[in-house]
């Protein structure tokens, strides 16, 4: 089997988290080793909440990287080989996107995006990625929110275009989207 690219999106709470750990472990195969590239910020307390039940649904010996706004660098960072579990795309994205009141968002997609989406498409080992599904929503009254929800939208359409497999999850249930045979 190839190397593949494997995308779970999906909304709050949906298993995409608990969905792109079951992935990586089966693509881990014999290794048992993953590299984990986690994108969440400590200090607000859901969230440390959260970053807290994350690492302790998955193998200590895991590596983590934290990714901050450079996903490239966090990738070449992995043993090229092994695979890689990004969670969450999303919230990477809006470490891009930073406090500004209504970002500019081509410059990030023709820069940072583009290029997180070219390593990643060149990393002869298997990703997953996980993403929140943001534009199913209603449509949010405030400028700046509204051009994260593109923003995301379209970072997700260009993910899902290289991807092998993509899902939604939906009530813990993986609907396949494009290839795939579920985790």
């Amino acid at each position: 089997m190839a190397d593949p690219l494997i995308l779970a999106l999906g909304g709050t709470r949906s298993g995409k988290s608990r969905f792109g750990l079951a992935a990586a472990t089966r693509l881990a195969g014999d290794t048992a080793r993953v590299w984990f590239l986690a994108t969440a910020w400590p200090g607000d307390p859901e969230l440390d909440d959260r970053i807290a039940r994350h690492r302790a649904a998955r193998p200590a010996s895991w590596p983590t990287i934290e990714v901050g706004a450079d996903l490239v660098a966090a990738l070449a960072a992995t043993a090229p080989d092994e695979p890689v579990l990004i969670d969450g795309f999303t919230l990477w994205l809006s470490t891009l996107v930073g406090d500004d009141e209504v970002p500019a968002i081509d410059p990030i997609l023709d820069g940072p995006v583009a290029a997180a989406l070219a390593a990643i498409a060149d990393r002869p080992g298997p990703v997953v990625v996980v993403s929140d599904e943001v534009g199913s929503g209603i449509v949010p009254m405030h400028a700046g929110a509204r051009a994260y929800r593109d923003l995301v939208g379209i970072a997700h359409q260009r993910l899902a275009a290289l991807a092998d497999e993509a899902y939604l999850l939906v009530a813990g249930l993986p609907v396949p989207l494009k290839g795939g045979r579920g985790s």
